[in-house]
């Protein structure tokens, strides 16, 4: 579905993607794993648009979209979650999803069987629809970030660090939400740092490394390979 050819990406004058090279299959979860400070969130903003690859090809569903505005990126249906979950504090639970549903005017045009789905991946967007996004624990505002970029169909689902932060019983709640959007056919792109987070999901892996992809294939069989997570990530999953 998503392929990175050989992308470079500068920030000022620093060079922090060096030739990445990737592809996220369709209908599978990618965990997209590295120590800190590696490049991955740089990969993901520079897929969505939001950082100008140097060099290098983005492409998604055939399309080159190296260049696209994010804009034009977001109506592909690739839908982005930040680390910083980018939500409108003073803005109630259901308006910040009305605000990512484009094609309802209103909150009473909100897609009705949308909305359920959402309540029943996540219960407490149902229990605080009225509350403001602020007053929200930071699991609940992981939700409504998660929840917000669903609220339409999406071909492709990218996210970054889901877990951080997070309480377990929210981790398992979060686990459950990625698996049943899965089982729905959504292609997901996964930041993680919660390794049991990744070990549960995840069917293909990425592992980045100075700006470079350094390993990728199935989740299983890097599992199986203590060693190569050791060398990769410095401890074994």
């Amino acid at each position: 579905m998503l392929r990175f050819e050989g992308v470079h990406t500068h920030i000022g004058a620093y060079h922090i993607l060096h030739g990445v090279e990737m592809t996220v299959p369709e209908g599978a979860i990618t965990l997209f794993l590295g120590r800190n400070g590696v490049g991955k969130t740089t990969t993901l903003r520079t897929l969505m648009g939001l950082w100008q690859a140097s060099r290098g090809r983005i492409v998604f569903e055939g399309k080159d979209i190296t260049h696209y505005p994010t804009p034009d990126i977001a109506r592909l249906g690739i839908a982005y979650v930040p680390e910083n979950m980018g939500i409108f504090a003073d803005l109630s639970v259901a308006e910040n999803l009305l605000l990512a549903a484009r094609a309802a005017p209103s909150l009473g045009a909100l897609p009705r069987e949308r909305v359920d789905w959402i309540f029943e991946l996540f219960p407490a967007m149902k229990t605080f629809w009225q509350h403001p996004a602020g007053k929200l624990s930071g699991g609940q505002k992981q939700m409504l970030a998660v929840s917000r970029a669903i609220i339409e169909p999406r071909r492709l689902l990218v996210v970054d660090e889901p877990s951080k932060g997070l309480a377990p019983a929210i981790i398992d709640n979060m686990i459950q939400a990625f698996a049943a959007l899965k089982a729905q056919g959504v292609t997901v792109l996964l930041v993680e740092q919660n390794l049991n987070f990744a070990r549960q999901l995840g069917d293909h892996v990425v592992v980045m490394d100075n700006g470079q992809v350094v390993h990728q294939g199935a989740m299983g069989a890097f599992m199986a390979d203590e060693s190569l997570q050791q060398s990769l990530l410095g401890l074994a999953l």
